[in-house]
């Protein structure tokens, strides 16, 4: 029962993450859209303090938006605040993060073939390594290399290209992308937490007391909102990078990561540009066929090692009759994809990077085979295998003894 149990709470703090992702993301979507299209006002807006303006159409209705350059002449009774998208996105992403990767390290996070570590040490790595990764960005954004743009990012795309390496070392591929956006993602959550939403409240007191307003909270603000904009479409591929084993099981991951990260992020200059009526399609069309001749080059690669290695699958020594068993239904039903070396027609790697090539494998692996070989039956995929009712029946009975 527990494998279900875990399955559906894992299935509705995702849910609730995307959702929370979503409002988030596209909340900075639509604000640096509209801080971009901001016409210059009329006079007599700009005597009522007004800097820009823009109207707009949506669900059936007509909106006027008018941004102050300093504050309105008095503070309105109510006030909409957008922080809780933010928070309530990182508070679940940590929790999804807990109760995948470090509830179930020994199956989601460690992987032997890269580095023998315990789960306590896994842990601590990976934790330690987020908290590592926002101390040295906030060392930088307090350095003098904060008002050096230029300089800033490459400093900034060395040690991000670092933390993929690094992660890529300790974990599975799936754990180090997944901790990659963890660690984008707390730095994001920083910026609102520490520097956006501090400076807009003080900005709010100002000029509800009639005081002048200090605009260095809010340019620094303005600064930390920059970034956490060409952050998204990183994320957001982040997010849903554990569906695509083809990238993160590929012995140049890290490379390839470092890869999207950038061409995301240059993607979404162009959009950035756009809205200012700057139109650059260089940009867009460049970042498309970087990102086309990345794919080609990830798949050929990919080929050619299927090509070169036989698929093969490790053979356990001394092990038990029951064991043996067990190890006779992988290696027939499932093997030819969950394999280090899949030779199926379609999956050239390993689905969710679950490799079933050794019984360390299948132990590793014990509860996700009942949940979804017997109890979900949605494996082997489309039952291309044609695993029968008997044999999974018997893979149930054979691992759940063996606990």
């Amino acid at each position: 029962m527990w494998p279900q149990i875990y399955e559906w709470l894992a299935l509705f703090i995702k849910w609730f993450h995307v959702i929370a992702g979503v409002a988030w993301i596209g909340a900075s979507f639509y604000f640096v859209w509209l801080d971009n299209n901001l016409d210059t006002p009329p006079e007599w807006k700009k005597k009522k303090g007004i800097k820009g303006d823009l109207w707009a159409v949506h669900g059936g209705g007509f909106y006027e938006v008018a941004k102050y350059k300093v504050g309105p002449e008095a503070m309105p009774e109510k006030l909409h605040w957008f922080k809780w998208e933010a928070y309530s996105t990182w508070l679940s992403g940590t929790l999804l993060l807990f109760w995948i990767y470090y509830l179930r390290a020994d199956a989601y996070l460690i992987d032997p073939q890269v580095m023998e570590l315990s789960t306590l040490q896994a842990v601590a790595l990976g934790a330690g390594g987020i908290a590592l990764g926002w101390l040295i960005y906030e060392g930088l954004m307090h350095s003098p290399l904060a008002n050096k743009p230029l300089a800033l990012s490459i400093c900034l795309v060395i040690i991000g290209a670092l933390f993929c390496f690094g992660f890529s070392q300790l974990f599975s591929g799936r754990g180090a992308f997944i901790h990659v956006g963890a660690l984008i993602g707390t730095i994001m959550v920083s910026n609102v937490w520490l520097k956006i939403i501090p400076g807009q409240k003080k900005m709010v007191a100002q000029v509800a007391a009639g005081e002048a307003v200090d605009p260095a909270p809010g340019l620094e603000a303005k600064r930390r909102s920059v970034h956490n904009n060409y952050l998204t479409l990183p994320v957001i591929f982040l997010m849903i990078s554990n569906h695509y084993p083809m990238i993160y099981q590929h012995s140049h991951s890290w490379i390839i990561l470092c890869a999207i990260i950038g061409l995301s992020a240059w993607i979404r200059h162009f959009f950035n540009l756009k809205h200012q009526g700057i139109h650059k399609p260089v940009i867009i069309v460049s970042g498309a066929i970087g990102m086309l001749l990345l794919a080609l080059l990830v798949s050929w690669t990919k080929v050619h090692s299927n090509a070169a290695v036989s698929p093969t699958v490790a053979i356990d020594t001394g092990l038990s009759p029951q064991h043996q068993q067990v190890m006779d239904i992988v290696q027939q039903r499932c093997s030819s994809c969950h394999s280090r070396t899949p030779h199926d027609d379609i999956f050239t790697a390993a689905p969710a990077g679950v490799m079933l090539d050794t019984w360390q494998d299948v132990e590793r692996w014990q509860e996700r085979i009942i949940a979804r070989a017997v109890v979900s039956q949605d494996m082997p995929f489309l039952n291309k295998t044609q695993m029968t009712e008997p044999e999974r029946q018997q893979l149930q009975q054979l691992l759940s003894s063996s606990e």
